[in-house]
């Protein structure tokens, strides 16, 4: 969801720029900086970028300048038509040096600078000028983050598929678990017939059952490729898939834990922290999506 773009132009007396920087964001936040008094643009230029973009931290910024319309100067006649009165009036009262034209003109407010009038017509057309800027700024924005989108996609691809290797191979160790299994129970069945001799076979057979069930990992690996495939499936839409990527990433991680759980064999405990690791690394990149 990184990305930067800028797009400037001109029309009449103004000339102007946008730039757009994006960064990476678990929803979509959006910044608007608007020079030249076209505050009343942001809203318009904010739903502009929202139909475009579902995640990310989106600043944009405008910078306009008036180039070749120069401003005129006028006194204003009111201000001085006072100066002069009460300039009349002290001269009555003190003798006092008639005011010289230098020093009434260097009086604030008696000479004033005047910015051309804009018509209703050429502002509405400057904005839109403005406002297809920024659709041209948005359109250079968005291949740079489908650029980067594409080289993610790479990365997260690899991801899904060293998750789904190791998922083939906890599953080729939770096939032998059996036999391990049987050899722990063994061992604990003869523990407790040292311990109590007067166990029911009954219970033996409950305890064994709850291990048995404990150990038991076929359905965690079941729903580990069950979202690999869900993954995949994703990775090849066009639309945004950034949110569901993230779900999925909780899903991972909360099956790889119960695998580790789980676990009665150091090697299958081992591929679970590959696993683990793996995820976290996922799911970190699934937050670069959009």
């Amino acid at each position: 969801m990184t990305g930067f773009a800028r797009a400037a132009g001109g029309k009449d007396a103004y000339s102007w720029a946008w730039e757009i920087k994006s960064v990476n964001s678990r929803g979509l936040d959006l910044r608007c900086r608007l020079q030249g008094g076209l505050d009343g643009l942001e809203a318009t230029a904010r739903a502009m970028a929202a139909r475009r973009f579902h995640r990310g931290h989106v600043a944009m910024n405008l910078t306009l300048n008036r180039v070749g319309a120069e401003a005129s100067v006028q006194i204003n006649a009111g201000v001085l038509a006072q100066i002069l009165a009460l300039s009349n009036d002290l001269a009555e009262r003190i003798n006092a040096a008639p005011p010289t034209v230098e020093g009434l003109l260097a009086l604030r407010g008696v000479m004033e600078t005047v910015e051309p009038v804009e018509t209703e017509d050429e502002r509405k057309a400057l904005e839109a000028a403005v406002l297809s800027c920024l659709e041209e700024t948005l359109d250079l924005l968005t291949a740079d983050r489908q650029a980067e989108g594409q080289r993610l996609d790479d990365i997260v691809s690899a991801q899904v598929d060293s998750i789904a290797a190791l998922t083939k191979s906890a599953g080729e160790l939770a096939a032998l678990q059996p036999a391990a299994l049987k050899a722990r129970l063994q061992q604990q069945v003869a523990d407790i017939l040292d311990g109590a001799a007067d166990l029911s076979e009954e219970r033996m057979l409950q305890e064994a059952a709850l291990l048995a069930t404990k150990a038991d990992v076929r359905e965690e690996l079941d729903r580990l490729t069950a979202h690999v495939s869900a993954a995949r499936e994703l990775l090849a839409d066009d639309g945004a898939i950034g949110r569901r990527l993230d779900f999925l990433a909780q899903e991972f991680n909360r099956e790889a834990n119960t695998l580790c759980s789980k676990s009665q064999d150091a090697a299958l405990t081992k591929i679970g922290i590959e696993l683990k690791t793996v995820i976290d690394q996922f799911r970190e990149q699934a937050q670069n999506i959009e």
